[in-house]
């Protein structure tokens, strides 16, 4: 078996897409999960997204000659995020999809990125061993809830509005505070999708979203700062969004006004790590 790993490329999105799809599907409907994408088609946009964000490293493994799956890392400094990371079900186990990482690393050794971090289907062997094996480690178990949108203005007493430029220092300051790390490009990204909300306490931000979906992450001081984000969120896409488990004070607070956990997932690492404080929300990304 003859492996290439290669810059991914526009034309790729398709046969990558579909990939990715048959292989996640695949996965969650043996172990009796839900699925991260209802159509082929969902799938092809998210790849389409990645190829088409100017800070996403793709790479595809062509097995033979024929594309056999695909990985990408978002170099965001100094901590990347790694993810999709899928290899056809046909082919799965036979290295490939470790070459594709293997690969990745590399790239973020290569561009000077302290860490990576990703977030991996629990009820995955195959993808957790693997995982284990190249040095990650296990930071978290993550729950996956979903559910009808609260579409609350205020939570608490805690007021939340449509993030602004001039937000985006006191949102990165308390990233940088309570996890370690700062997320600018994260900010700027969702500042320019118009999806930043932050919420205020005594005149200061104590807490941001980027999203309060799969791809968003929010930072909070306290449980309050996250469940007035989370309550005001209008829209609630599939699959969800995503909750520390061990942060029960928070994960009740959610199952009592009505969402659900559909699946457990972990937070991995790599390199730099800090343990958070006050409450996070991770992305997909980590």
């Amino acid at each position: 078996m003859r492996v290439v790993i290669r810059p991914a490329r526009d034309g790729d999105a398709r046969v990558c897409g579909r990939i990715c799809y048959e292989a996640f599907c695949g996965v969650a409907r043996k172990h009796g999960f839900p699925l991260d994408w209802r159509t082929e088609d969902m799938a092809v946009q998210v790849i389409e997204a990645r190829l088409a964000h100017r800070f996403t490293y793709g790479v595809v493994a062509e097995v033979d000659g024929r594309v056999a799956g695909s990985a990408f890392l978002k170099v965001y400094r100094p901590v990347g995020g790694i993810g999709p990371v899928t290899v056809a079900p046909r082919l799965q186990g036979c290295g490939v999809g470790e070459l594709l990482m293997e690969h990745l690393l590399g790239h973020a050794r290569k561009e000077g990125l302290e860490g990576t971090r990703l977030v991996q289907a629990a009820y995955n062997p195959g993808s957790l061993s693997l995982y284990i094996k190249l040095g990650f480690e296990v930071r978290a178990l993550l729950a996956c809830l979903h559910g009808r949108p609260l579409a609350r203005r205020e939570e608490g007493g805690c007021p939340v509005r449509a993030g602004a430029e001039e937000d985006l220092a006191g949102c990165n300051e308390l990233c940088m505070r309570l996890q370690g790390f700062p997320r600018e490009e994260d900010l700027i990204e969702a500042l320019g999708l118009r999806a930043l909300r932050v919420v205020e306490r005594e005149g200061r931000i104590t807490g941001y979203t980027t999203g309060i979906h799969f791809r968003g992450h929010t930072v909070g001081e306290t449980n309050e700062d996250a469940q007035a984000l989370i309550a005001a969120a209008e829209t609630l896409p599939d699959p969800g969004v995503l909750m520390p488990v061990e942060n029960g004070s928070l994960v009740r607070w959610a199952l009592r006004n009505g969402l659900r956990i559909t699946q457990p997932l972990s937070l991995m690492t790599q390199g730099f790590y800090k343990e958070p404080a006050g409450a996070f929300l991770p992305s997909i990304h980590a």
